[in-house]
């Protein structure tokens, strides 16, 4: 006795295998996709700096090849929670910074705290040109012992070269916590290129850093520097 399958019945059979198929194929490759997600994820680290406003630090490691992410906030102070407003009165002992999320397999802390030495002034207290208060303080926020030595040998490294005269000020205190900016903060040179503070000090900032790391930048951004 012999069973034939209509032609309904065998597309029917083909159809489903193939729905079979991409499920499979489909979880094979989420499943590859947290897996190196989590991988990346246990290689990344933090710091986070202070080193005058953070509108200027910000666009500047955004572009440095191994930075993940950036975002703008405020660290070190007396009280819990911050906001931009209560920060900027000087009486909650915050200070603007920035917190860095890096492998340190393609940027080492070292490195990002070079670039830190060199995009602003250590040795202003509790200001940084212009900008007046404790908000604006020269501060490293360490998380582990490791970054602790770092940080300082790294300054004692960079008060010795020719980089700023006079005696660094800046702080290496341990990591506490960190609240993030306004939503309006984040990424706010890219948003407001002509606003004056941003035209007349960070723009001029940021093509004197891209000249000089311009090796160390993201392709995207090395390929704007070559072009001006």
């Amino acid at each position: 006795m012999s069973f034939t399958l209509s032609r309904n019945m065998k597309m029917i059979i083909v159809i489903y295998l193939n729905t079979i198929l991409q499920f499979l194929v489909s979880c094979h490759i989420n499943q590859s996709q947290e897996k190196k997600a989590e991988i990346m994820n246990k290689k990344l680290e933090k710091i986070t700096l202070g080193g005058g406003c953070f509108w200027c630090l910000s666009p500047c490691f955004e572009m440095l090849d191994g930075v993940n992410k950036v975002t703008v906030g405020y660290s070190g102070g007396e009280y819990e929670n911050a906001n931009y407003q209560d920060v900027c009165t000087g009486l909650t002992d915050h200070a603007e910074v920035v917190e860095l999320e890096y492998n340190p397999e393609e940027i080492s802390l070292l490195e990002i705290l070079d670039i830190f030495w060199y995009l602003h002034d250590p040795t202003q207290l509790n200001r940084q040109g212009n900008d007046i208060g404790r908000q604006y303080r020269s501060i490293i926020f360490y998380r582990t012992e490791e970054q602790k030595i770092l940080a300082e040998e790294s300054l004692k490294k960079s008060e010795k070269s020719d980089l700023w005269k006079g005696k660094y000020v800046t702080e290496i205190n341990p990591f506490k916590d960190f609240y993030p900016a306004e939503e309006y903060h984040q990424n706010y040179f890219i948003h407001n290129p002509n606003q004056p503070y941003c035209s007349v000090l960070i723009a001029p900032k940021i093509q004197k850093f891209r000249t000089k790391y311009n090796y160390k930048l993201k392709s995207e951004f090395q390929k704007r520097n070559n072009q001006i």
